[in-house]
């Protein structure tokens, strides 16, 4: 397994051994992985948050991670999450297999592959666009996103 970070308690929302991402709902790139996502984990191992969200918030604090200033992904299973480049790479190894050939970059240095997250990340506005808001889930794809319970 990847180098994650471990939470004593498991992740609210997320059934066990569910894959939760978290992305910034605001961010052009960010909706274009979601829809990528969408498209192409058909066994619909993953379920999506907008940090923006209640549900992309309780996430956030659970992790321990900042609920306003948000420059990176998040993948949250069970009792582990990662962040920026690993991230990345555990939701690739969540895809079909045809995707798997990705996961090769893992033999860069994390440390490089998390400076060039980094760039991105810091630069995805001005490189992409920003909505003014967050989008909503299309009807069809409304599953796919974590609803906390009413």
């Amino acid at each position: 397994m990847p180098a994650s970070q471990t939470r004593p308690s498991p992740a609210p929302l997320l059934k066990p051994g569910e894959t939760g991402v978290l992305f910034d709902g605001v961010c052009k790139l960010c909706n274009g992985w979601v829809r990528f996502l969408i498209r192409h984990d058909r066994q619909q191992r993953v379920r999506l948050a907008a940090v923006q969200s209640p549900e992309g918030q309780a996430l956030l604090a659970w992790a321990g991670l900042p609920l306003d200033q948000f420059h990176t992904m998040a993948v949250i299973r069970d009792r582990h999450y990662w962040e920026r480049s690993q991230a990345y790479f555990e939701v690739i190894a969540q895809l079909p297999a045809r995707w798997h050939p990705v996961l090769l970059l893992r033999i860069l240095p994390r440390t490089l592959l998390d400076w060039a997250y980094d760039r991105i990340a810091l630069n995805r506005y001005r490189l992409f666009g920003k909505y003014d808001t967050c989008l909503l889930p299309d009807p069809d794809h409304e599953r796919r996103f974590l609803k906390a319970p009413l």
